[in-house]
């Protein structure tokens, strides 16, 4: 019933843009003064390796989620490949420090709970701005909390691991999105949520939405979650 009352198409709709707006400036100065400076000292300071291997590390829990949402999208084949790189990864690359997987040739995929209700026809619902997280749908809000508890519960125990490693997972996105940040022209609200729409159709899809500026910067812009 929500999401058939909240049901809009990818066309824009935002009936909420009001407190929307709001919620972006308070992300804004979040950010501004406290993840930013954080994830660029990050950046200055942390070896390069060591980066690599946090990246690849959060990368290995993503497999578990993804492995769960392919097989409720009927991808069984995706599923197993995922499963076996997180087991790759986990025995034979130091913990999922290093990406054994992709070496050996095994695809890395992306798939989350939002993307499988949006395979099972569920509408996107209209476009929210979560604090502290950012962009996303009413449809894709079930999605967030579901990943998060699937990854870190089934690999790491540990409440206070699970804090570090959550803390790490932002800043490590931050840091990789600080030179997208350029890419933003216009009224960065509106630019920010037009590319977090198209992105998710175009995951929801697996790539079967036509467009040219999302084939050259999806990977840098899919995670701007922080203004």
């Amino acid at each position: 019933v929500l999401f058939s009352g909240c049901a809009t198409n990818i066309g824009g709709i935002d009936p909420y843009e009001k407190v929307n707006r709001k919620i972006y400036i308070f992300n804004k100065n979040v950010d501004k003064y406290s993840t930013k400076p954080i994830a660029k000292t990050y950046t200055k300071l942390t070896p390069k390796f060591v980066q690599t291997g946090i990246k690849n590390f959060i990368s290995n829990l993503d497999n578990i989620p993804t492995a769960a949402n392919n097989l409720l999208q009927g991808n069984f084949n995706k599923s197993l490949e995922d499963m076996a790189s997180f087991s790759l990864n986990l025995l034979l690359g130091l913990g999922g420090l290093y990406n054994i997987s992709s070496d050996l040739g095994l695809e890395k995929n992306d798939e989350d709970f939002g993307q499988t209700l949006g395979y099972w026809g569920v509408s996107s619902g209209p476009y929210v701005f979560i604090p502290f997280i950012g962009p996303s749908t009413v449809r894709d809000v079930f999605g967030i909390p579901l990943s998060w508890y699937v990854s870190g519960s089934f690999a790491i125990e540990d409440d206070k691991t699970k804090v570090v490693f959550s803390f790490l997972d932002v800043i490590e996105t931050r840091e990789r999105i600080l030179a997208a940040e350029n890419l933003i022209i216009g009224d960065k609200y509106e630019f920010t949520k037009d590319v977090f729409l198209q992105s998710r159709e175009h995951s929801v899809k697996d790539g079967q939405v036509e467009d040219e500026f999302l084939s050259e910067f999806e990977d840098e812009l899919f995670d701007l979650d922080l203004p």
